[in-house]
């Protein structure tokens, strides 16, 4: 939560010099008057400014579509975007007839847009909160997508004894490999290599 203190020559002076600085309406702070403006005598000696507390109400719906409104509006697409805060973090689906350039090969597109809106959206605040970028179900396509390959991947190490390397991934996307086959004695995974070219490899538990 951002807390702005500001002075001036009146409160509403101030409140305006506030709202300047924080680039934002008055309908999304908090206002408390800490001390109003005094003229003292003859309105030179004792003089006292004003001087008032801007809370910053979070919005993070209208602060993501703000956000990936103008990156849209510069790719010159036009994308539907559907918002939902949970307690694990914010959920953000994308909808629209060219989706397919916001997910990118292996989702790296969507992955990069979602760090950016992760870091704008975070940006100034004094806690995280996680945002996570989705597109067309893209996600769960994906994770299903892997799951196949994670045990076809085991049946060809167990059927040939030898260990398979996978495909460079993400940590999200070796996270799901890993997980798919630990219920699988005769199998064992781990990864090797340094990111961005970090991969799993499936080999037979001795």
């Amino acid at each position: 939560m951002k807390i702005l203190e500001v002075s001036g020559d009146t409160v509403d002076e101030a409140i305006e010099k506030g709202l300047c600085e924080l680039k934002l309406e008055i309908d999304r702070v908090e206002i408390e008057i800490v001390n109003i403006q005094a003229n003292g005598f003859l309105g030179l000696v004792g003089k006292k400014q004003a001087k008032v507390k801007l809370t910053v109400i979070e919005n993070p719906k209208e602060d993501i579509e703000k956000f990936l409104g103008k990156v849209f509006e510069k790719m010159g697409i036009q994308v539907q975007i559907e918002i939902k805060e949970e307690v694990k973090g914010i959920y953000v689906e994308l909808k629209g007839p060219n989706i397919g350039v916001l997910i990118g090969k292996r989702g790296q597109t969507l992955d990069s847009l979602q760090y950016l809106t992760s870091i704008t959206y975070n940006k100034n605040k004094d806690s995280f909160k996680r945002v996570f970028l989705n597109a067309e179900k893209y996600r769960e396509k994906r994770e299903e997508s892997l799951t196949r390959l994670a045990t076809k991947m085991a049946r060809k190490a167990k059927k040939e004894k030898r260990a398979v390397v996978l495909e460079p991934m993400n940590r999200h996307e070796r996270r799901i490999i890993h997980e798919s086959l630990q219920g699988d004695y005769y199998i064992k995974t781990y990864s090797e290599g340094e990111e961005p070219y970090r991969k799993v490899v499936i080999s037979i538990n001795n």
